[in-house]
């Protein structure tokens, strides 16, 4: 099985943990030194730190976003599929073969994934649904196509909240 996610939540962070989260933001490829420096603390401590958050789940992948326009995929679409309940791993498992499915996320509602995919054309994306309906367990699709992205991924604001108490 392929699966990004862990089905427990990380552990809360402290605001100790913020500040360094915050020193991460402004400078991700910042050495340990430079993060201590920056958030105040001892090198040991941001490595000690910094250590327990990826093991906790709160840091995940250090993979820098690529924009996928820039490999040829301008266009994203969000695809709401449901499935028959008992395929639902193998379901996720052919959607993660399928290298213009980018996230799948597990919901609630009228649809149980939603899934976002990146295509070169209309003509490419009529191809991945047509991919994604062939999966064995899919019963429908629905497809929405983002027209403009408004606000960027983003979490610095409630890390702020927690390293000021805030909350």
């Amino acid at each position: 099985m392929h699966r990004a996610g862990r089905a427990g939540r990380p552990a809360p962070i402290d605001a100790i943990d913020a500040r360094l989260l915050l020193a991460l933001a402004e400078n991700p490829r910042g050495t340990a030194l430079a993060l201590a420096e920056h958030a105040g603390l001892s090198r040991n401590t941001v490595q000690a730190r910094l250590t327990r958050l990826e093991e906790s789940g709160v840091l995940g992948s250090v993979e820098r976003r690529i924009d996928p326009a820039a490999l040829g995929y301008p266009l994203t679409a969000y695809v709401t599929v449901t499935v028959v309940q008992r395929k639902l791993d193998p379901v996720a498992d052919a959607l993660a073969a399928v290298p213009e499915v980018v996230e799948v996320l597990g919901m609630t509602g009228e649809g149980d994934l939603l899934v976002q995919a990146v295509a070169r054309d209309a003509d490419d994306l009529y191809r991945i649904a047509g991919l994604l309906l062939a999966i064995d367990g899919v019963e429908r699709t629905t497809t929405a196509l983002v027209m403009r992205r408004l606000v960027d991924h983003r979490v610095t604001a409630l890390v702020e909240r927690v390293a000021t108490g805030t909350r």
